[in-house]
């Protein structure tokens, strides 16, 4: 079993039990799941994982004093700290995560302005563009077990995906960061003679690309660490990865400079031939960078299309 999979099986064994019997009055308000930081919210755990912060616990999320106040809470809390230590041959820590309270009671607001920036997970454009892509994911991953009221449930659909003209406005930034790194600056750098400007163009490149493989596939991009992972699980240019990486982690020599390039503009043809699929662009070339305006140009909102073209990267 993966972490997920544990948790599910701790609350249905103990904490819906424990909801039934002691907080009855609670069950209409209370929501109950695993998501957020950690990859087992994504599914990615392994053996190596378990060294840290791993535990068969679950969050318990409430919403605000006027429905539950802080004694409730505080009785919560306790109860919650009574349930087994160990479950399926994982304990639960003594001591909280290095990152901060995952498991147990929390206010939902708390845990939404905490990923967002807002406690109802409603929000501007301006937030839309500048909330980190991996925070996102994070406030949308993993699973709901119990959800009393559907609160939970209905801020986590509002977010699941950017509002398309956010999308594009992302997308074009990217394509045209990539197209600046990828296509002109690589071999640039080369011939100035700069190995390491030149490598950081082609990461640049990998950063910027994948950005936009995730937005084409809707889908927020997950922390740096899990990234290729989440990749490699696309259902669309997921093919891609193994190229990225090939980019990342080879020298810049001679011959091999050219294989690389190479490899940048077959990325950069296939994820414009994506965007000729969706309809996101009118350009006719193999320039992300005509095609990032391109796609630019496709946005509905006039005040957001005409911000400059890097205000949602």
């Amino acid at each position: 079993m993966n972490g997920l999979e544990i948790s599910e099986a701790y609350f249905q064994e103990y904490g819906m039990p424990m909801l039934r019997e002691k907080f009855p009055e609670l069950m209409p308000h209370v929501a109950a799941g695993l998501f957020g930081s950690g990859s087992e919210c994504f599914g990615f755990d392994d053996e190596v994982s378990r060294d840290h912060d791993f535990d068969p616990g679950f969050m318990l999320l409430l919403p605000g004093e006027d429905e539950v106040d802080r004694k409730q809470e505080f009785a919560l809390e306790r109860a919650y700290a009574g349930l087994p230590k160990e479950f399926k041959g994982v304990e639960r820590p003594k001591m909280a995560p290095v990152g901060g309270l995952r498991r147990g009671v929390m206010r939902a607001a708390g845990f939404f302005t905490d990923k967002t920036g807002n406690p109802t997970g409603e929000l501007t454009v301006g937030q839309w563009l500048s909330v980190p892509s991996h925070a996102l994911a994070e406030a949308v991953n993993g699973k709901v077990f119990f959800d009393g009221s559907g609160d939970l449930t209905r801020i986590r659909a509002g977010l699941a995906r950017y509002p398309e003209d956010v999308r594009r406005k992302k997308l074009a930034g990217h394509l045209l960061l990539a197209a600046q790194a990828g296509q002109y600056n690589y071999t640039r750098c080369l011939k100035h003679g700069e190995a390491g400007a030149a490598q950081l163009a082609v990461i640049a490149f990998v950063q910027s690309a994948m950005e936009a493989i995730f937005l084409l596939n809707r889908v927020y991009q997950p922390f740096y660490k899990w990234r290729f992972r989440a990749m490699r699980a696309l259902p669309k240019l997921s093919i891609e990865a193994e190229l990225l990486e090939y980019l990342i982690t080879t020298d810049n020599e001679s011959q091999l400079a050219q294989d690389k390039y190479e490899v940048i503009e077959g990325i950069a043809a296939d994820i414009i031939g994506e965007l000729v699929d969706q309809g996101l662009t009118q350009a006719n070339c193999s320039d992300l960078e005509k095609h990032a305006y391109s796609v630019n140009d496709g946005i509905a909102d006039g005040n957001l299309r005409n911000l400059h073209i890097l205000a949602g990267v």
